[in-house]
C-alpha cells in the first residue's frame, strides 16, 4: 500500500512540475538515521538581583540579597488593611509590600523576601505612616523607604522615586533604588 501512495504523491509531483515552467524538485538526499542523544539541559539561569545603588557594606561580609515576591507569596500572606504600599525597581514584581488602615494607631504589616526567604515586616501609623516613607522593622532587620523626588506620572497613585535601605543586624546595609507607591 505503502508503494501506492510513493507512486501517486510521485506522480502528483511530477504533474505539477509539467504544468509549471520551473523544472522539478530534486527530492532531498537520504540522511542516515543517526542516534538520538539526549543533551544536557541548562538550568534557569538565576533570577537577577534588582539594581542597588551599591554592593552590601559591613556586617559579616556576606551579601544582602532580596528577591522581588510573587503573587502567590503575597496572596498566601492575607495581609490584611484598606490600602497598601509597595517598593519595586524598574520594570520588577515588589521587593516589598505592605497594608494597613486608614487613621490608625495600628501597624501596617508587610512582606520582603530576602534570597528565597519570605519575612513579615511592620511599621507603625497604618497607611498614613507608610505615605512619605517608613520604617519596617522585622526579625533582625530594619527597612527604611525614603522619598527621593516627588510623584511621577498620573492617576489616583503614582510612585514616587525612593530608596530602600536594608540594614541586618550584623551591621551589613544595601541600598536599592526604585519607586515607592501607595494607594487602592
Amino acid at each position: 500500500m505503502s508503494g501506492m501512495i510513493r507512486y501517486t504523491a510521485t506522480a502528483l509531483a511530477l504533474t505539477l512540475a509539467a504544468c509549471s515552467n520551473a523544472e522539478p524538485e530534486k527530492a532531498p538526499a537520504e540522511v542516515p538515521e543517526q542516534p538520538v542523544t539526549a543533551e544536557p539541559v541548562a538550568p534557569p539561569p538565576a533570577a537577577p538581583s534588582p539594581p542597588s545603588i551599591g554592593p552590601t557594606t559591613g556586617g559579616d561580609g556576606s551579601e544582602i540579597i532580596l528577591t522581588p515576591l510573587t503573587g502567590a507569596e503575597i496572596e498566601e500572606a492575607d495581609l490584611q488593611g484598606e490600602l497598601g504600599c509597595s517598593f519595586a525597581t524598574a520594570g520588577a514584581a515588589p521587593l516589598l509590600i505592605a497594608m494597613g488602615n486608614v487613621a490608625s494607631k495600628e501597624p501596617a504589616f508587610g512582606l520582603i523576601k530576602i534570597g528565597d526567604y519570605v519575612e513579615r515586616v511592620a511599621a507603625p501609623g497604618g497607611f498614613d505612616g507608610m505615605l512619605k516613607g517608613a520604617t519596617f522593622s522585622g526579625r533582625g532587620t530594619t527597612i527604611r523607604i525614603a522619598l527621593t523626588g516627588p510623584a511621577t506620572g498620573g492617576g489616583e497613585s503614582p510612585p514616587s522615586p525612593a530608596t530602600l535601605t536594608f540594614d541586618r543586624m550584623d551591621g551589613a546595609q544595601r541600598v536599592f533604588a526604585g519607586r515607592w507607591s501607595c494607594g487602592p
